[in-house]
């Protein structure tokens, strides 16, 4: 019972931890702000959710969501498009601090906030999609895409396809909140960019603010509509609560790249595999488990191609088997998919989302070199002489101690034994062992032995 109280807590403890990050004290009419800073994935909607609900609760006048962005995920930007569409509570979206923008993804995001604006120094822009997934940039590809008659025609269709659904996505906001939608458009068409002045100039943004009190001032007595009701905002001198991304979040933040992700799910394997194979050990097990648990759970938040995992998975069970069997095919092929299967796990890429070639080919020399290393000793021990058993007697140099007709006892390896022999032979003689037969050694001369050999 004891032990059930204290699971229960714990569990109580993990939950509060990862489903209540943000700190929701307070009362009273409050700003509340969030700052999603760098690539926009699953721990960026998770962020933005989280602090939502914190919003909502404290019924917050504002939440104030903070840009520097290179882009990322169409997929967690369009969902949190959605969550900015759906909340109750009026969002400010503030590409800040000077220096930063919001590019790709990010100026989706501003284009979706109820009140838009921007810090000195600051750009937005060049929205339009990146390429499907597939094989990662290798040096000299850049200048082979310059060239627009490269390339095949399913390609093209594809990403016109893709291009026109953002068009429409960003004309849509546009029309929503009142915005520039010609702007948008030549931002996803032909990857156009603003500054902060230029930006206000094109009415994509509602205001330049140097810091958050002068955004808050700026804002106040706009009027918005939020979640289908009109709200006009009270914002002048109100506090401005920041609200920190808690643990789950940075973790999250870490584990989805598709990178990382990729080495957590190897760790993993070659720790289990590390396991089975040396029982007891019990740490290769449980980090191992870990790490997999990890990397799975982290490649379920992306947008992966399913074939390129099961390719990665195939080449390393390939390679595993080179490591006890070892054969030149195995070993190719295990290679070969793995290397298949990592180039196309992504189905899209965004900024801050691209795999490696220096991860995928570390990875892929891990990989073999353990499947040779493992294999090299396997092979070794094959040809080394046997070291324990029946085998292991064989040949070992053994001293009479008693003996009577054909039968008596003799010291081997420190050790007496029973034994037997075809020749007479007498207490004190030194004798070789050729056999073992339910414990009991067949034994001959040594002498008989090397002369056998010469002759």
């Amino acid at each position: 019972m004891t032990f059930a109280r204290v699971a229960l807590l714990a569990a109580a403890f993990v939950a509060a931890a990862v489903f209540s990050p943000f700190s929701s004290a307070g009362s009273g009419k409050v700003a509340l702000s969030v700052a999603i800073d760098g690539a926009i994935g699953p721990a960026s909607t998770r962020q933005l959710q989280e602090a939502l609900d914190v919003a909502a609760r404290r019924d917050a006048e504002v939440l104030i969501l903070q840009l520097d962005t290179p882009g990322g995920l169409v997929t967690s930007m369009r969902e949190m498009i959605a969550d900015i569409l759906a909340s109750p509570v009026p969002i400010i979206g503030y590409v800040a601090p000077a220096g930063g923008h919001a590019a790709s993804a990010g100026t989706y995001i501003l284009y979706a906030t109820h009140v838009a604006a921007m810090a000195p120094g600051t750009n937005l822009g060049a929205a339009t999609p990146v390429e499907m997934g597939g094989l990662p940039s290798l040096p000299g590809d850049d200048k082979k895409k310059d060239d627009k008659s490269t390339g095949p025609p399913a390609a093209d269709a594809m990403m016109a396809k893709v291009t026109n659904d953002a068009v429409a996505l960003i004309r849509s906001l546009a029309e929503l909140r009142g915005r520039n939608g010609d702007w948008g458009e030549k931002a996803v068409r032909e990857a156009a960019s603003l500054s902060a002045n230029g930006a206000l100039q094109e009415h994509v943004i509602d205001f330049v603010a140097r810091d958050m009190t002068e955004l808050l001032q700026l804002a106040d007595g706009r009027t918005v509509e939020a979640a289908g009701a009109k709200k006009t905002l009270a914002t002048k001198g109100l506090p401005v609560e920041t609200l920190e991304p808690g643990w789950f979040i940075r973790l999250l933040s870490v584990i989805t790249d598709p990178n990382v992700a990729v080495i957590l799910m190897l760790v993993g394997i070659y720790g289990i595999v590390f396991e089975f194979t040396s029982p007891g050990a019990v740490a290769p097990g449980v980090v191992g488990t870990i790490c997999l648990v990890l990397g799975l759970y982290a490649l379920n938040l992306l947008p992966i191609n399913y074939a390129g995992l099961a390719l990665m998975l195939l080449g390393i069970a390939f390679l595993a088997v080179e490591a006890f069997n070892p054969t030149v095919v195995l070993g190719l092929g295990g290679v070969s998919a793995f290397l298949l299967g990592a180039a196309m796990l992504l189905k899209v890429e965004g900024p801050g989302f691209e795999m490696s070639w220096a991860v995928i080919g570390a990875a892929t020399a891990l990989t073999l070199g353990l499947a040779l290393l493992t294999g090299s000793y396997l092979w070794a021990a094959r040809r080394s002489l046997p070291r324990v058993g029946g085998e292991a007697m064989r040949g070992q140099p053994a001293k009479i101690l008693d003996w009577q007709g054909g039968e008596g006892h003799v010291l081997a390896l420190g050790e007496r034994w029973r034994a037997r022999a075809n020749e007479p032979v007498a207490p004190g003689d030194s004798v070789e062992v050729t056999d073992v037969s339910d414990l009991v050694l067949t034994v001959r001369r040594r002498d008989a032995g090397q002369n056998g050999a010469r002759q």
